[in-house]
């Protein structure tokens, strides 16, 4: 018999003797309890019993931390009621939170190692979708640039050599719709090559007009003799006019703008984008340009930054017109049409003082049609 591991006091006088069960002899020895001797061992018995019958209770300030505790706590998503403090009264400190999450993470790792692994059967059976799509190699095909892209390829990288200076404006374009609708109304019915007169002509000839005072805007770079860059100046204005075509991107060019009227420059327009649609386009149409212009407003968009191609060092780029509320000259909000021109040129011969005055100019003659039509032969 094992020694008791205490004495329980009953309210009677006497004490029952508690009688033995009777002896059952069983079928195979069964293993002895291991003893306690000793008076060390009766004491250790006794705390182990009491500890496991009455848990030591938490004190007043159990649920009370420091901000810092508090704050670990909330990161570490912790109930504090869960945690048992070691600090003063029962408060809980640092130490307790992390040995709190490790016991926690031990749980939780034991009890994911217990659960059963689904059999690898039931997972083929239910594949995933998404991993099957990405799975799915890209499919590519090669295909040759046209004519068109190929020699805008060459075109463009030859460009990439040249240092780009941009300038923007918003320029006015009340005075020309005024003239505009005057133009078409008036002189387009009697024409035979005209039928209807945009804002682009108007433009065109107010550019070739400012490169009369500037003429290093119409001029190309050439450095073939003697590796030694030179300007060739060039007299005649053939204006190029970047086209949408069917083909691709096609750069027309009106030529000796400088000695024609601005219905005969819309009628010349009207004749490249009629060519360029049904893609008629000669040689001779789209070689010799001197400056180009493009007018991406068709298609849409305010800015753009232009590329220079490399046998000219100037082109102009032309947003969409658009009307927006402005002050007159009384202080009166009025109707405004307006449209940005943003200009590129060839910073190696072209100073941003230069390309300045041309823009401001070509912006003169287009918000006052009146002075360009006096300098018009």
């Amino acid at each position: 018999m094992a020694l008791p591991l205490c004495d329980i006091d009953v309210p009677s006088d006497t004490v029952e003797e508690v009688s033995k069960p009777p002896s059952v002899t069983p079928s195979s020895p069964i293993p002895e309890a291991p003893r306690i001797s000793g008076e060390a061992g009766s004491a250790e018995a006794a705390a182990t019993l009491r500890e496991g019958l009455f848990p030591p209770l938490k004190g007043k300030h159990s649920t009370l931390a420091t901000p810092a505790v508090r704050h670990l706590i909330k990161g570490l998503n912790v109930d504090i009621g869960q945690v048992t403090g070691t600090g003063r009264e029962g408060r809980v400190t640092k130490e307790d939170v992390h040995k709190f999450v490790e016991e926690r993470n031990s749980s939780l790792d034991a009890n994911a190692d217990a659960a059963p692994t689904p059999p690898l059967r039931q997972a083929a059976s239910q594949p995933d979708v998404t991993a099957r799509v990405q799975n799915v190699p890209q499919k590519e095909e090669v295909i040759s640039l046209t004519p068109v892209q190929a020699q805008m390829f060459k075109t463009m990288t030859r460009s990439l050599a040249i240092p780009h200076f941009l300038y923007a404006d918003e320029v006015s374009l009340d005075s020309i719709v005024r003239l505009r609708s005057r133009v078409n109304t008036e002189l387009c019915p009697t024409s035979s090559k005209v039928t209807k007169v945009s804002f682009l002509p108007f433009i065109i000839k107010a550019v070739s007009l400012a490169l009369e005072d500037y003429p290093i805007l119409n001029s190309r770079v050439d450095s073939t003799i003697d590796s030694k860059p030179r300007l060739v100046m060039r007299l005649r204005h053939n204006i190029g006019v970047a086209m949408d075509t069917p083909q691709g991107l096609l750069v027309p060019n009106i030529k000796d703008v400088g000695s024609k009227s601005i219905l005969e420059v819309a009628g010349e327009l009207q004749r490249l984008q009629a060519a360029g649609a049904s893609g008629k386009l000669s040689a001779v149409d789209l070689t010799g340009g001197t400056i180009s212009v493009s007018n991406i407003g068709n298609l849409g968009g305010t800015y753009v930054a232009p590329v220079v191609v490399t046998s000219e060092v100037a082109i102009l780029g032309i947003g969409r017109a658009k009307t927006v509320p402005a002050f007159d000259a009384a202080g009166a909000v009025v109707p405004r049409t307006v449209v940005n021109m943003s200009w590129s040129a060839d910073h190696r011969v072209v100073d941003g003082s230069t390309m300045a005055r041309m823009a401001n100019r070509v912006k003169q003659y287009t918000e006052e049609p009146e002075l360009m039509i006096a300098r018009m032969r």
